[in-house]
């Protein structure tokens, strides 16, 4: 059977509202990038460089906003879609929810990226954000176990509220550690949306266009438009930040889209032998986020063994780690990019084609991984052969003129 829906109204996969989804979060993200960018330069408000960042020009932060409109625009346009409709109130609370959600932790994420808000401040903002989300709807009611025969847990609103809130606290700090390097958050963050989007209309094909699928694959699709128009601005060398504003949205809105599609599948849809299938959300979710989720526990881990609190700034990422190994600032992200893809496929491939092809095809996928990642050039000569201009500082004219650890600078748009 064709994923296609017989007819856009009616129940199946909207394929094409869908990709319309997309490419109206790219357009507006990537046309706005371009606006806060130019008005940013124009004002001063440069992020100055740290001794943990791998920058060291001045450069706008606070692409998150445009990122924000992105996805606000196509969520605006699919309320308005027929096809789509069904995952608006009355019918499901979720978009409602993660409007407001995202909303606020915009606000927070602007105001880090201004004025360097403390790290208490920014989680008790994070938590809000997250316990707001689950307040209007969006939360984790069903876990499949998959042990001792298998079960479905119903939790009661307490366990939910406290998974849910939990889950997304973790996404949301997992994406803003992780963006230390040019292009890797936006690029991650586009990966684990389409992931997470192949498996939503998974979902909705199986269940025959079920109400409760419909807005996880309305919010991956925006949040895959938003990053991949991002990604032109962001990547090495990147002309402006997404700042603390977009990482967190980032980790927000994955959250809220696996957590709506993983307490909404319906057990009695497969048999006992598809388990992949039965806990292909979390899968799919753990899978797509795996390497900043890897790197979040590993930081906090060393972190507080060295007696320094899970929030202070390092140089011990992975991105970090490989460049350390030799690769250049562009291979260290596509490198992270190809590992991701990898682990992603297999999770979503599992639910798609026979388990003998995914066990095949992921072996040939993850041999060439390992050789991609231990096959190192030397990073200038990578710089060299695209042409890439020295990083440095020189032409930047610093003002002297400090507000709260941000900088101005006079820099041409």
């Amino acid at each position: 059977m064709s994923l296609l829906a017989a007819q856009s109204g009616g129940a199946g996969v909207p394929i094409r509202e869908l990709a319309m989804l997309v490419l109206v979060s790219a357009a507006v993200s990537y046309l706005l990038t371009g606006v806060v960018r130019f008005v940013l330069v124009r004002s001063g408000w440069l992020d100055a460089p740290r001794t943990r960042d791998v920058h060291d020009i001045p450069k706008p932060r606070l692409g998150g906003v445009a990122m924000y409109s992105g996805v606000v625009a196509a969520i605006a346009l699919a309320s308005v879609m027929p096809a789509l409709n069904r995952g608006f109130p009355p019918m499901t609370p979720d978009m409602r929810a993660v409007v407001a959600a995202a909303s606020l932790l915009l606000i927070v994420g602007i105001w880090d990226d201004l004025f360097d808000l403390d790290a208490l401040t920014k989680l008790v903002g994070q938590v809000a954000a997250a316990l707001l989300m689950s307040f209007m709807g969006v939360n984790w009611y069903l876990l499949y176990i998959p042990f001792s025969g298998g079960a479905t847990l119903i939790l009661d609103p307490i366990m939910s509220t406290v998974l849910t809130v939990l889950f997304t606290v973790a996404l949301i700090n997992a994406f803003n550690f992780v963006d230390g390097i040019d292009g890797l958050a936006a690029g991650l963050g586009m990966i684990a949306a389409a992931a997470i989007l192949v498996y939503s209309m998974v979902l909705l094909h199986d269940q025959g266009g079920t109400v409760s699928a419909y807005p996880p694959a309305m919010i991956s699709a925006c949040l895959l438009g938003a990053c991949l128009g991002f990604l032109p601005h962001n990547f090495e060398p990147a002309r402006i930040f997404m700042g603390d504003s977009g990482a967190m949205m980032i980790g927000l809105l994955l959250a809220a889209a696996s957590v709506s599609a993983s307490g909404r599948i319906a057990p009695s849809m497969y048999g006992t032998a598809d388990v992949i299938a039965l806990i292909s959300p979390v899968v799919v979710v753990i899978a797509a986020i795996s390497v900043p989720m890897l790197d979040l526990l590993l930081a906090v881990v060393r972190r507080v063994s060295q007696g320094k609190s899970p929030f202070s700034p390092d140089k011990m990422h992975i991105h970090h780690r490989l460049l350390s190994m030799g690769h250049s600032h562009r291979r260290v992200v596509l490198v992270l990019y190809l590992w991701v893809s990898v682990v992603a496929y297999a999770a979503v491939a599992t639910t798609i084609f026979p388990f003998e092809f995914v066990a095949l095809t992921f072996g040939v996928l993850l041999i060439i991984a390992v050789v991609f990642t231990l096959r190192r050039r030397n990073a200038l000569a990578d710089d060299r052969s695209r042409g890439a201009r020295p990083r440095s500082g020189s032409g930047v004219r610093q003002v002297i003129r400090r507000r709260r650890g941000r900088r101005r600078y006079n820099l041409r748009p």
